[in-house]
């Protein structure tokens, strides 16, 4: 007889006997240890072994992945391919889960027009808001397009409202520093409260970290490198958290450095990176507003508040993108 996946031999196999068993069968009653069809032959309707055999050889027994009674996940565990493996293997067809995070995107500025418009001389298109939808996108919520709005205190205020109805998290692009056009820092200050608004990193410096008519606000910097910097450093752990997860801090790995860099101590410093050949090198230049160097790059270096001389061969912290998420 034999005993194939699906159609199990039926029966004791008696004391003495062997029987065919193909991969991913049950092992009949009678039997517990299986050889290998190239480790044994048959002469004379005889099993012949070649080798040593020990007891138990290439089976597996129930329960030795999961017993009965283990916890297969705990709560606020995010569901990922392999976790969903893991509940399929052991039959769970459903789970209760949290109620998909919705996020708007707000960004402001009379220099800022969207993609496809016109643009004059003093104007520049709104590179952040499609990259903030996309990395929302990338992390799997929901992503509420909340437009583009001028340097208009009641035009910020209409469009926070309207996100406030509507989203359980608002990320906006600049407007919170503290000049005269800054409004988004001046409505929330205004009609919410503002629990921090100036962090000591590079770039990055103004940040709005609120709440408006019940709804949190993390309000980023206008230039794209500090936006992208501060929505992974700030925003990411965020959406984690209200979306039942948890807040989070990012893998980071020691590596040497392959390049220069004179800092003042006092604040951190984040660099666009990436590692080649087991070293670590960062882009070329480090102002807010070149794009390119996003794109260029696999994650961050962070330089803490202390480091100062950065030389070739100096351990430092590289954080890949993957390590917020994405």
């Amino acid at each position: 007889g034999r005993s194939a996946a699906g159609e199990p031999f039926h029966g004791r196999v008696p004391a003495g006997h062997a029987i065919r068993i193909l991969t991913g069968a049950v092992v009949p009653e009678g039997t517990d240890t299986v050889v290998l069809e190239e480790d044994c032959e048959i002469i004379d309707n005889r099993l012949h072994l070649n080798g040593t055999l020990k007891a138990g050889a290439n089976t597996r027994s129930a329960g030795e992945d999961i017993e009965a009674g283990d916890a297969i996940l705990r709560a606020s565990t995010r569901l990922t391919p392999t976790q969903i493996a893991v509940l399929a293997s052991v039959g769970v067809a459903t789970v209760d889960v949290y109620k998909l995070l919705r996020v708007g995107i707000l960004s402001t500025g009379d220099e800022v027009k969207p993609v496809g418009a016109e643009v004059t001389d003093w104007q520049i298109y709104d590179a952040n808001r499609p990259m903030l939808s996309a990395l929302v996108a990338e992390l799997g919520y929901q992503v509420v397009d909340l437009g583009h709005v001028l340097d208009r205190a009641e035009d910020v205020k209409a469009a926070l409202e309207r996100g406030a109805e509507t989203c359980d998290l608002i990320l906006t692009s600049g407007g919170v520093s503290a000049g005269d056009e800054d409004h988004v820092s001046k409505t929330l200050k205004a009609h919410g409260e503002i629990s921090n608004w100036r962090i000591a990193i590079k770039p990055g410096r103004p940040l709005a970290l609120a709440m408006f008519r019940g709804t949190p606000v993390v309000g980023l910097p206008g230039n794209p490198v500090a936006a992208w910097v501060c929505a992974l450093r700030f925003g990411a752990p965020a959406m984690a958290l209200l979306a039942g997860g948890e807040w989070f801090e990012p893998q980071a790995y020691v590596m040497p450095a392959n390049f220069h860099k004179r800092k003042k101590p006092g604040r951190s410093e984040m660099l666009r990176a990436r590692v080649r050949d087991g070293q670590v090198e960062v882009f070329g230049s480090e102002g807010s507003g070149r794009v390119t160097g996003l794109a260029w790059s696999d994650g961050l270096v962070e330089l803490d508040e202390s480091a100062q001389d950065i030389e070739p061969g100096t351990p430092v912290r590289f954080m890949p993108y993957g390590s917020f998420g994405l």
